[in-house]
């Protein structure tokens, strides 16, 4: 299986040069990142909402070894949030944030990401929209589900992230399904131990398939992140058995991938929200892109081939 192997690959430097040096990168990374900066996101925010759709946006960058580098991150949000204030797109735009971007990793890392990201939920609050915590490797879930927990208090309209590949998560996925939650459910692109997480797909998409089916029993609002024609057809009939309106759940897929589909989606009535992910620290993030999917990396050794 190539997936844990790039998996691996994601936190070498190594690898990281080697990557971004090479020739073909740039035409593979601009498939999956919509740019580096905030002019360069603002336009595509635009269209997606001309285009009937919604989009979260995802400042990329998770190394972070400083408290100072955590708070230019919370800053770097604060400035999304300006912009998308002044063009009046709050509403079509919400926040993924990731907490480890925020300092979680850090000394007294829970108490920084949670003070970091607070003003970040409230400057969104401000402005019509919200915030999502991305979930990541299972030794921070405790802590992202507790901060998630207590801004809640004050933003209830606060949402995270669940993973099916995780034991843990159809538990988890009971728990917050409660009114007026936003949960959205991913498969999981993080390197899991047999201990602690599904390793075969046929049993993540099984889990995938349970854990939506709480969701949708639930009160809360599902998000349904996912490209998979299968996974997302039975999210559709799954919406129809438990008497939802096209309203009250959303899908949720990658900028850059299966773009028709979003169209088509949209177009039947469904909210089709696009994770769209700029910034200029991307390798983390764009290995995990491909780790989740062959045809991904198979695009990118062809890229890399190419010279010029």
């Amino acid at each position: 299986m190539l997936g844990p192997v790039i998996l691996a690959a994601s936190r070498s430097d190594k690898m990281r040069r080697f990557i971004s040096a090479a020739p073909g990168t740039k035409q593979v990374v601009d498939r999956f990142i919509a740019g580096e900066t905030v002019d360069q996101v603002v336009p595509i925010v635009e269209d997606a909402a001309d285009k009937g759709l919604e989009v979260t946006l995802d400042v990329v960058g998770e190394d972070i070894t400083t408290p100072e580098q955590a708070e230019a991150a919370r800053d770097a949000y604060l400035e999304l949030i300006e912009r998308l204030k002044a063009l009046d797109l709050g509403p079509r735009a919400e926040m993924s944030v990731k907490l480890s971007m925020f300092g979680q990793a850090l000394e007294n890392g829970h108490e920084l990401a949670l003070a970091n990201v607070r003003p970040v939920v409230e400057a969104a609050a401000a402005i019509g929209t919200t915030v999502t915590l991305d979930a990541e490797d299972h030794t921070t879930l405790d802590s992202m589900f507790a901060i998630h927990e207590e801004l809640r208090k004050d933003f209830p309209q606060t949402g995270c992230v669940i993973q099916s590949y995780l034991f843990r998560t159809e538990d988890d996925a009971r728990r917050l399904a409660a009114a007026g939650s936003r949960v959205r459910i991913v498969k999981g692109a993080y390197k899991e131990p047999a201990s602690v997480a599904y390793q075969d797909k046929a049993e993540i998409d099984k889990a995938y398939v349970r854990i939506t089916r709480i969701l949708m029993e639930g009160e809360g609002y599902p998000m349904i992140g996912s490209h998979d024609p299968r996974l997302i057809a039975i999210a559709q009939e799954l919406g129809r058995q438990t008497g939802r309106k096209l309203d009250e759940y959303e899908f949720q897929m990658l900028y850059g991938i299966r773009s028709d589909e979003h169209i088509r989606l949209a177009a039947e009535g469904h909210r089709m929200r696009v994770y769209t992910a700029y910034g200029t620290d991307w390798y983390g993030y764009f290995m995990r892109r491909l780790a989740e999917k062959p045809a991904n990396l198979l695009f990118f050794g062809r890229s890399i081939l190419t010279k010029g």
